[in-house]
């Protein structure tokens, strides 16, 4: 047993779980939110380019998003095993799973870099970029180049959030924003790097990123756990437990770029690329709308991994209503917000004169789409406590469900057999966000009263 005295992040995961997921969420939310600001303001810049660089990175997002599930799930890996290790007592353990996940992310990152780098241009014919071909690929390969900063910072993230510390995420990624918002426009217009100066501002945050978390685990070592040359890197143990919820959470995000390929071969066969141009747009905004409810999913993973290692499994109908019900209410803020100024919002990415003619469409999107919001939360915190408790493939199958047997096929109905176009497709995505969100939640609560009832 670990007899050193824990961190405040740690008293605060074995502690009241409300109280944990609020105050972890809120780090989270701030965070996610300036780095979504950054996401939505590089998205404006690229529009100013005219509708074609819009599409290109649109073409690039389902890859993007490929390197994202594979950060995101090496990091809730992390998260989830290291708040076990903790809620048991084994903080040795804690410190052996950080520094195997941070070797593991250098290692797949090498190979996906060289792999996307070579396949960018066939992937991007076979994706149906057509003339935007070279502007998709020009974007993808300085941001495919950098995938080891991708993986690297996102498990430095999960191992913080393993030790309930959110805080220290919120300041890097917060600065990391800014100075990307502040490049961005130097990079694309006034050193006329075009689109490729976009990808170049994300390289240099994430730069500043895993500086800055080297320098907190290797250096300053204030944390919970640190990085030494005694670490037992031989123990494969906590490698295993790592991909075992890394490789599913990987795969949910690898599902939701196959979904993003989907639709937009879809959108294109039932419009054009004027269609994939205002999905791109707006669900960037969607995404962002959505982050509040991503950053407590992440607590959620930390809190109910705390909770399963400590054995205090009376605390995960709690963990799951109040995530679930705390999701609900702020997603229908956002969605009569994004409902009110669908308007407003579809004209700042339509303000070039390149662009302009999409502004409409992209408009009526959001106002549809803001029925989405509500029902991602049921969904995504019935995943995040499949993952704290060590059921990734649970977690996998809950998205698979989700993103192809419902969002998927629906929109296919609707839009393509039933001929209602891309408002179809819209709706198809509705529909089936509603259909797993009920089934997610249905699903853990059977989980956990199985596990109270027999433990």
């Amino acid at each position: 047993m670990d007899h050193q005295p824990d961190t405040t992040g740690v008293t605060l995961l074995k502690g009241d779980p409300k109280i944990a997921i609020i105050k972890l969420s809120i780090p989270m939310i701030v965070a996610m939110l300036l780095m979504s600001t950054y996401n939505l303001v590089n998205a404006i810049w690229v529009a100013g380019l005219g509708a074609d660089a819009l599409a290109a990175v649109g073409f690039i997002t389902p890859l993007f998003m490929i390197l994202i599930g594979l950060a995101n799930g090496l990091g809730a890996g992390a998260t989830s095993v290291i708040s076990r290790r903790i809620g048991a007592g084994d903080r040795n353990g804690a410190h052996t799973t950080a520094i195997q996940a941070v070797l593991l992310s250098i290692v797949i990152s090498i190979v996906i870099s060289l792999v996307l780098i070579t396949f960018s241009r066939p992937l991007m014919v076979l994706f149906g970029a057509g003339n935007t071909v070279d502007l998709a690929v020009e974007y993808g390969n300085i941001v495919f180049a950098g995938t080891i900063l991708i993986l690297f910072t996102n498990v430095g993230y999960g191992i913080l959030r393993g030790e309930g510390d959110t805080k220290r995420t919120m300041y890097v990624m917060g600065a990391a924003s800014i100075i990307n918002i502040v490049l961005d426009p130097i990079f694309i217009y006034y050193l006329n790097w075009g689109i490729a100066g976009a990808a170049w501002g994300m390289i240099v945050s994430l730069v500043l990123i895993a500086s800055v978390q080297i320098y907190w685990f290797c250096i300053k070592k204030d944390t919970y756990i640190t990085f030494s040359k005694d670490m037992n890197l031989h123990e494969t143990r906590h490698i295993k437990d790592v991909l075992a919820i890394g490789l599913p959470a990987s795969c949910e995000f690898f599902l939701m770029a196959i979904l993003s390929v989907f639709i937009n071969i879809l959108l294109v066969m039932v419009a054009n690329t004027d269609a994939v141009a205002v999905y791109t747009a707006g669900w960037r905004v969607i995404m962002f709308a959505i982050i509040p409810l991503v950053a407590i999913s992440t607590s959620v993973v930390a809190v109910t991994g705390a909770a399963f290692g400590g054995r205090h499994f009376e605390k995960f109908p709690v963990i799951h209503n109040f995530s679930v019900l705390l999701g609900i209410v702020i997603a229908t803020i956002i969605a009569i917000l994004t409902w009110l100024f669908a308007d407003q919002i579809s004209f700042i990415f339509s303000y070039s004169a390149e662009g302009a003619h999409l502004a409409p469409s992209i408009a009526a999107f959001l106002a549809t789409m803001c029925i989405f919001y509500p029902f991602v939360s049921p969904g995504i915190m019935s995943s995040s406590v499949f993952q704290g408790t060590g059921r990734g493939l649970s977690s996998l199958f809950l998205n698979v469900l989700r993103e192809i047997v419902f969002m998927a096929s629906a929109s296919y109905l609707l839009g393509v057999v039933l001929g209602y176009g891309e408002h179809g497709i819209w709706w198809g995505l509705i529909i089936g966000d509603i259909l797993g969100g009920i089934t997610g939640y249905i699903w853990v609560r059977l989980y956990i009263s199985r596990i109270i009832r027999y433990t």
